[in-house]
Order: structure tokens, then C-alpha cells, then sequence
């Protein structure tokens, strides 16, 4: 158990007077992530199920006695939804110091999100891509800040599909899933990249993905036989305890203050696959996201 447990944030951090955010904190790591910030200072869980949401704020607020754990909607398949997530975020906040890109789907049936996107890539790419996009200025004003994206061991499976991008061609979950996942890490890469060409190391405005380990939660959901597969292994499967722990490392870690553009697992960096270091791939579907979205970001 304690090999499959992996690595503990050793980090005592306090962020009093630090404000963040975390998608899809109302299960599995994300509300782990949250259990586990919320000791440290303000946390806003921004999830499409407000009831579920509220549940899950309720049972945090009443354990850790932190009041300032609030809900707000927010659904990644609908830009419509993220826009004014972000508008009402930004009406409210005067700044933001770690955004943690956490929701996400897995081996969705094909199906497509309120603007038209295959349903990997517009909630665990697209959705995040935007988001953070509408965020990144506030993120600035507040540095030092970080942005968290949770991506998969999945992204070694992964290809950036151009010619069929929406999966409309010929469509696997599995591999859809990977593909997104591989988009996460390629979308931090750039993100590093254009904000160190902006900001000075010393300055601490950071971005860093990673592999949260395979963990014993809902996301597989979707598929009756990697449900059926994570009951008769869950010994070997992750608690969401264990799995959000370097989720919380990327977001309170002293000594990554001014890491970025890594991929991390068991909070220490991790094996990137060749797709996943490809700089020019990255560039393009930065490119490609921007007009799929309609936003220019340079």
C-alpha cells in the first residue's frame, strides 16, 4: 500500500490571503485538493453540479473551519458558462494566486459540448484553455501565482490528431482521452514558454502539469468495464487522498516557486513522452485552439 500510495506534499505553506481555484472539486482529487487548501486559506470550487458541489464545500467548511470555501458554477462543455464564471469571478476577486485545472472526462460515448467540440477535447482542453485565458490577467496582477493543469500517464498514449482533431473521422474514448491528456501537457509547455518570455523567474508566475497516479474515483464512470476493473484492483488504485497530493505540491510547494513548464508524478518530476516535448506541436495547437475558440492570445 505504501508503494502504491506514491508520494505526500511535505509542505506546510500557508495561504492566508491567497485566493484559489480548483475545477471539478466536488469529487474524487478535486475535492481532496480542496480538503487539503482549505486548510492553508481561500478556496472556490468551481463545478457544473452546484448541489453536489455545495455538498461537498458543507463538508469541508464543517471539518477544517474554514468558511471561505465557496461554490460557484462553472461547465467546462459550455464557453457560455466559462465566460461568465469568469466575469462574476473577476467582479468579486481583486486577484488569484493558483488556479488548479483539475475536472475532467474519460471514455465518454462520442458526443459533443454545448459549442460543437468533441467532448475530451472541449472539456479537458478546450474548457481549461479558455478558462485559464480569461483568468491569466488577474493571475498576473497577483504574482507570485501558479496554474496547475491535471493531465494523465495517459498523454504517452496520446497524438495530436490536426487532420480529425474533433474525432469525426474515426472516433476510440480511450484514445480520445489520451489525446486531451497529451493537449494538457502541450498546452503548459507553450504556456511556460511565452510567460517566461514576459516574466522573470524571480517573479514566480509559474505553470506545471502532472499525473495524479491511478486513482480509485468516479471519472471511468463511463465505462462498465474499467468500473468493473477498478473494483477488483482497487487495493492497487490510489485513494483520492493520496492521488491529489502532488496536485497540492504544484500548488504550494516552496521549492517550485519559480519551476515551470514541468510535468510531475508523486511530487517529483516525471518522464515526459517525446509527443509531449514536441515544441512545435505545442505551438500549433495553441494556434488552433485560439481559432477554435474564437480569442486571440499571443
Amino acid at each position: 500500500r505504501r508503494y502504491v500510495a506514491g508520494g505526500r506534499c511535505q509542505s506546510a505553506a500557508r495561504l492566508e490571503g491567497k485566493v484559489v481555484i480548483i475545477t471539478g472539486a466536488n469529487t474524487g482529487i478535486g475535492k481532496e485538493t480542496a480538503r487539503d487548501l482549505a486548510q492553508r486559506g481561500k478556496v472556490i470550487i468551481a463545478c457544473r453540479d452546484i448541489a453536489k458541489a455545495e455538498a461537498a464545500a458543507s463538508e469541508i467548511r464543517a471539518e477544517t473551519g474554514n468558511q471561505q470555501v465557496i461554490v460557484k458554477k462553472l461547465d467546462l462543455a459550455d464557453t457560455k458558462s466559462i465566460r461568465e464564471f469568469a466575469e462574476n469571478f473577476l467582479a468579486e476577486e481583486k486577484k488569484l494566486h493558483v488556479l488548479i485545472n483539475n475536472a475532467g472526462v474519460m471514455l465518454c460515448p462520442y458526443s459533443k459540448t454545448a459549442d460543437g467540440f468533441e467532448m475530451h477535447l472541449g472539456v479537458n482542453h478546450l474548457g481549461h484553455f479558455l478558462l485559464t485565458f480569461l483568468l491569466l490577467e488577474c493571475l498576473k496582477q497577483s504574482a507570485p501565482s501558479r496554474i496547475v493543469n491535471v493531465s494523465s500517464l495517459a498523454h504517452h498514449g496520446g497524438r495530436i490528431r490536426f487532420h480529425d482533431l474533433q474525432g469525426e473521422k474515426s472516433y476510440n474514448r480511450g484514445l480520445a482521452y489520451c489525446h486531451s491528456k497529451l493537449a494538457n501537457v502541450l498546452f503548459t509547455r507553450e504556456l511556460a514558454r511565452r510567460l517566461q518570455g514576459k516574466f522573470p523567474r524571480q517573479v514566480g508566475f509559474t505553470a506545471n502539469a502532472l499525473h495524479p497516479g491511478s486513482v480509485s474515483s468516479e471519472l471511468v464512470r463511463h465505462s462498465f468495464v474499467m468500473s468493473w476493473l477498478w473494483k477488483i484492483f482497487s487495493f492497487f488504485l490510489k485513494s483520492p487522498c493520496e492521488g491529489a497530493q502532488t496536485s497540492i505540491y504544484c500548488a504550494v510547494a516552496e521549492e517550485l516557486e519559480s519551476v515551470t513548464g514541468q510535468y510531475f508524478s508523486d511530487c517529483q518530476p516525471a518522464y515526459v513522452s517525446p509527443r509531449g516535448r514536441d515544441d512545435e506541436t505545442a505551438k500549433k495547437l495553441w494556434s488552433v485552439s485560439c481559432e477554435l475558440l474564437g480569442i486571440q492570445w499571443d
